[in-house]
């Protein structure tokens, strides 16, 4: 390796907005992050579907419109 072209590889404490501290080595120094793999909705499993504007309604309606679901269908043989 070459001398003088490679940047210093240090310590640094990574910390996030939700309190977790991480000590690792980096190029870039200390970190501060908003979030990480104990807040994040996907790592907690705590991931929430929202429903805006009632889209999941609004979709079974359009497609249900013209089909005959089976409630439909034990309905006219009843």
């Amino acid at each position: 390796m070459k001398e003088g072209i490679h940047p210093k590889y240090v310590e640094a404490t990574i910390s996030c907005a939700c309190g977790a501290v991480y000590k690792t080595k980096t190029t870039v120094g200390n970190m501060s992050v908003e979030i990480c793999s104990n807040c994040h909705p996907y790592f907690t499993g705590k991931q929430k579907l929202l429903d805006t504007a009632g889209r999941v309604e609004k979709f079974h309606k359009k497609y249900k419109k013209g089909k005959k679901t089976e409630a439909t269908i034990a309905e006219a043989t009843a």
